[in-house]
């Protein structure tokens, strides 16, 4: 029966979350039963494309993107893939309508990472993170509504500025990988060689503004969705703390992290806050 190959294909995609991030893996957890599994679907789709353009270097990057690209488009075609992580994507696509053009945009940005190395105007900048981040915060929306269309547009904003929050959080974290082991560096008009305190500033209260949108988009959420969200924004919200309070050599070389027993901690706090309504 096709229903067992769905189920292996879902249970695949969480492996792959929880495998890649077990911070995004602990927020997802905190979701209702009703759409985890949606979140993993998502999730296990942009991780695989992502690692395709970022860590296969022994292999012919490019052929192997337009091969993905390619079962990508079979599978949204044909509502069935034989790669469970296409197949289990494919199911979330059709079940809450995902606009097709969301996926375009993230598969532009994954295609953008196997040549581009720099980001020099603004211009360029948001369009990667837009393909890369925002448009994953939309497709998860699109789950979190459950296909409302006026609470969609509604949240649209501040789940784009969440999605665009956590990415640049990850980048500023990652300087260090980006910049030895792939040449690439996204933040524009900045020198990463010498990176000093202002210029660390400038893109910290940047990606502060994005928290305070995706914030006031939160606390309108879905219940079935606030809580799982609202963790992710806390953990995320304190690595980027961490990095305000790291020197910027430091940040140069070394991957700031949040240790386990703050992960926990933070899972306490917003679990409070959530049932208080403090949320």
């Amino acid at each position: 029966m096709k229903t067992i190959f769905d189920n292996v294909s879902y249970t695949c995609s969480k492996i792959v979350t929880q495998s890649y991030s077990t911070s995004f893996a602990l927020a997802t957890k905190m979701l209702d039963s009703s759409i985890r599994s949606d979140i993993y679907n998502i999730y296990g789709f942009v991780r695989f494309a992502d690692e395709i353009v970022d860590t296969f270097h022994d292999y012919d990057k490019k052929e192997l993107f337009e091969n993905f690209e390619k079962s990508l488009e079979d599978a949204l075609s044909n509502k069935i893939s034989l790669n469970p992580i296409l197949n289990s994507f494919q199911h979330t696509y059709h079940a809450y309508d995902i606009p097709k053009h969301l996926v375009d945009a993230f598969m532009k940005s994954m295609r953008m990472d196997l040549s581009k190395k720099k980001y020099t105007t603004h211009a360029e900048y948001k369009e990667y993170i837009y393909g890369s981040a925002d448009v994953v915060g939309l497709m998860c929306l699109c789950v979190f509504v459950k296909g409302d269309k006026e609470k969609y547009e509604d949240l649209k904003e501040s789940a784009m500025a969440l999605g665009s929050a956590f990415q640049k959080v990850n980048f500023l974290r990652d300087l260090k990988a980006d910049f030895e082991q792939l040449e690439r560096t996204y933040f524009p008009n900045t020198n990463l060689m010498e990176l000093d305190e202002a210029s660390k500033r400038r893109i910290v209260d940047e990606i502060k503004a994005d928290f305070d949108l995706g914030y006031s988009g939160i606390v309108k959420l879905p219940h079935e969705a606030k809580f799982g969200v609202y963790t992710a924004y806390k953990y995320y919200y304190k690595l980027l703390q961490k990095l305000q309070g790291t020197p910027p050599l430091e940040i140069k070389n070394t991957r700031i992290r949040v240790p386990n027993y703050q992960k926990f901690g933070l899972l306490a706090q917003s679990y409070v806050n959530y049932k208080l309504q403090l949320v």
